[in-house]
């Protein structure tokens, strides 16, 4: 029975009973007491660790340090060179039209935009929430001392922490994110992947259609995800698998540490086997095209869609190696399809049967059919040994 949290033990408690839950289907019960408990669990979140949304001014430095932006690079939401100076030394407020351009084009969220900036204000919100601290010091990647910036720096190979993983995209990210647990998740993915096996040197040519293609035909094998992993391991690429931290929402992210080897890491909050193998292939696709010295991550809350050049080729290429698109219009064809004609489908491409399934759903917005095949907790079920314990 459902009741109120009044304790740290019960909020744990919740926390708990809501990875269990992730993948209710809306509308059961299982999906209407997933809805409970986030309401309860944010309810307390809220009261008991406070998080003070960041200055206008704040949120438009911190997007600049994460997409390397100049201050000429705002002149299309601003205005002049004269007006973006005076924005960003604080002597001149958002406009209307500014707030809405900046919202638009940079993905700032307008409630933040509308607050009150007086300069004596202006601080970056730069302080980890208590909720995602613990996770990391249960997980043993952070010090119950250790300050923010010693742990990001550390993550980074020493990086001064001034840096804050600059050079970051993260368009693809819920609006209401906490951005510095982003960062903190991201830092500790750059620690875990330091144990990672990485046994072949990275050669981006390596990586085209038909070697991302035959990656996922692994599917079909029961250790294949492990499989998988080890591939990865021989392309010089470094796997791992950690939960989201409170305030964020990613299903994935690919990254490069700071010794140039990539890094694919995975949150499997979907712990499903349809999303494990379309996130693996969509990160696959940014280390093989986007990860660049201009950009050292790229954040993935594959829930949210996107019309970024970057996101559709990442998308594309993960569709077209799990089912071609030639082969999947002749299944799809919109007439009734039968369980027997999945399995007999993903025979005929060499893949998981729940990847033939999960593309149905999202295609025909179908979620309750074939829902048992999409592999629920099957992933982090084979990938055990990957993962901390949330």
């Amino acid at each position: 029975m459902l009741k109120p949290i009044r304790s740290e033990a019960d909020y744990e408690a919740n926390l708990a009973r809501l990875e269990a839950l992730i993948d209710a289907v809306p509308g059961t019960p299982e999906g209407d007491e997933l809805d409970i408990l986030a309401s309860l669990i944010e309810r307390y979140e809220d009261e008991r660790f406070p998080i003070e949304a960041p200055t206008p001014l704040a949120a438009i430095r911190f997007r600049m340090e994460q997409q390397d932006l100049s201050p000429r690079d705002l002149e299309p939401y601003i205005g002049s060179r004269a007006r973006v100076s005076e924005v960003l030394s604080g002597t001149r407020a958002l406009s209307i039209d500014m707030i809405r351009a900046l919202n638009q084009g940079l993905g700032i969220p307008a409630e933040v935009l509308i607050r009150s900036d007086p300069v004596t204000q202006d601080k970056v919100a730069n302080e980890l929430s208590r909720p995602a601290a613990k996770k990391l010091q249960a997980w043993g990647l952070m010090g119950a001392a250790e300050a923010f910036d010693a742990f990001l720096a550390r993550s980074l190979g020493g990086t001064p922490a001034t840096a804050r993983l600059r050079k970051t995209r993260t368009e693809r990210t819920n609006a209401k994110t906490d951005l510095v647990a982003l960062q903190a998740w991201c830092a500790a993915a750059l620690l875990r992947s330091q144990s990672a096996p990485v046994t072949g040197r990275f050669d981006k040519k390596r990586i085209d259609l038909d070697l991302v293609r035959n990656l996922a035909k692994l599917s079909t094998r029961d250790d294949g995800l492990q499989a998988a992993v080890d591939q990865l391991a021989g392309l010089g690429v470094a796997f791992v698998v950690l939960p989201h931290l409170p305030g964020t929402h990613l299903d994935g992210a690919a990254m490069l540490r700071s010794d140039g080897v990539p890094v694919i890491a995975l949150t499997l909050r979907k712990d499903r086997i349809d999303n494990f193998w379309f996130t693996l292939l969509h990160e696959l696709a940014h280390v093989k095209s986007h990860l660049v010295s201009g950009t050292q991550v790229i954040f993935d809350d594959l829930e949210i869609g996107s019309a970024e050049d970057i996101e559709q080729e990442a998308d594309e290429m993960a569709r077209v190696a799990l089912i071609p698109d030639e082969l999947w219009a002749s299944f799809n064809s919109g007439t009734y399809v039968s369980m027997a004609e999945v399995f007999d489908f993903a025979r005929r491409v060499e893949v998981h049967p729940a990847i033939v399934a999960g593309r149905w759903q999202q295609q025909n917005r179908d979620f309750r059919k074939f829902s048992k095949l999409l592999g629920h907790g099957e992933a982090r079920q084979a990938l055990g040994g990957q993962e901390f314990n949330a």
